[in-house]
């Protein structure tokens, strides 16, 4: 999914040095990678457990433990345990690059999973490129992530989760086409490459008109001035783009003002602080993007998949955890009967018809997975259900 950090004049400078990261693929051209051991395969964790976005984090890393302890129960992967070699980047660009470096050169992982945002993703997977081992982000959304500059596909990266031009479409069609909402209210993250994305792609796409256009900037408290303007306008939803973290309180503060519209947002909102910072009764006819839900049919291994995560946390999975979860499975099924980090990238370029908690998916030619999506619904704070939605050309 996710989100580029917004770090100031700090994030700049890193994003100017980033810039090899969209250049040619000679970037990897002494790319030589790390052994898989004899006895053990070294997964790198590249993750945000503290920090702005720890909540996305945490939960990824809870879903990878779990799915090492399964593997490692059941024989490993070809007789050898999976050893996790996990480090906190802080929710920080900087610290994920360095994390990134230290995993591949120092502790000699052969596949590195995370980071779980887009920009702490792109600035890891320059090291990725250089060292010839391969990340896999399980939730970074950001449509280039997995490509150069020139277009080309970086030979290691790839992601679990759907690109944001692809959640504009899902929204943008689910609007038009579910809800038959003609007229609409966009109210995005201005300081966030994800929610700009979404917002282009969605602009694209959707077929009803767009009566007000306003947005607001990470860290923003008070709304109330935009939403005093949108009350009296004639729209059947508003469609938020962001994070948690500002649409839950955009979410309180409209409905306490009497607007009680469907609200639509991306995989943003898919973490239980939207739900405790908009306040349960009005976490109500909200929807938002998903690769996941308890909500539909689920595959015997969904199934096992919740019932395990309950009782190793007491606790019910969330999107982040299951994307993170498939993220190791797909790891150790690369893993089979290859001998250094770059047969994995290959084997995961390979990746068909693989069968994960989110759903079946394939590899496509830039490292991104084909696989369907969900609006899930929100009601008094709990999914009450989850509509899958196949996106048209």
């Amino acid at each position: 999914m996710i989100k580029k950090l917004a770090l100031g004049a700090f994030s700049l400078l890193c994003l100017m040095s980033l810039a090899a990261c969209g250049q040619s693929p000679d970037v990897t051209a002494n790319a030589k990678g790390n052994k898989i051991g004899e006895e053990t395969i070294k997964i790198g964790v590249n993750m945000e457990l503290s920090g702005a976005v720890a909540a996305y984090g945490t939960a990824e890393y809870n879903g990878i433990k779990l799915a090492v302890k399964e593997i490692n129960s059941n024989g490993g992967v070809d007789g050898k345990m999976i050893e996790l070699v996990a480090k906190d980047n802080k929710s920080e660009i900087a610290e994920a690059s360095t994390t990134a470096t230290n995993l591949a050169v120092q502790s000699q992982v052969t596949t590195i999973i995370g980071p779980a945002t887009s920009g702490a993703t792109a600035a890891s997977s320059l090291e990725s490129q250089k060292t010839g081992v391969p990340l896999l982000t399980p939730s970074g959304t950001q449509d280039d992530l997995t490509v150069n500059k020139d277009g080309s596909t970086k030979e290691f990266v790839f992601r679990t989760t759907f690109k944001d031009s692809f959640q504009g479409q899902v929204l943008a069609q689910f609007a038009a086409e579910n809800m038959n909402a003609k007229k609409v209210v966009l109210y995005y993250d201005n300081s966030s490459d994800y929610a700009q994305g979404i917002v282009a792609e969605f602009k694209r796409k959707y077929k009803g008109e767009i009566v007000a256009e306003s947005t607001f900037i990470a860290g923003d408290k008070d709304y109330k001035a935009a939403l005093t303007r949108f009350k009296d306008l004639d729209f059947d939803a508003i469609v938020m783009p962001g994070y948690y973290t500002e649409t839950g309180i955009i979410t309180k503060q409209a409905r306490e003002m009497g607007i009680n519209k469907p609200i639509l947002g991306p995989d943003g909102f898919s973490d239980e602080t939207f739900v405790k910072l908009s306040d349960k009764k009005n976490a109500t006819d909200v929807y938002f993007v998903s690769g996941y839900s308890s909500k539909v049919n689920l595959n015997d291994k969904a199934a096992a998949f919740i019932e395990n995560y309950k009782k190793e946390y007491n606790d019910v999975p969330n999107m982040f955890a299951a994307l993170a979860y498939d993220s190791v499975y797909m790891v150790a099924e690369a893993s089979k009967g290859a001998s250094d980090s770059t047969e994995v990238a290959k084997n995961l370029g390979n990746l068909k018809n693989f069968e994960g908690v989110t759903g079946v998916m394939s590899i496509d030619g830039q490292h991104n997975p084909i696989k369907s999506a969900l609006m899930v619904r929100l009601e008094n704070g709990a999914e009450e259900s989850a509509t899958p939605v196949e996106v048209k050309d």
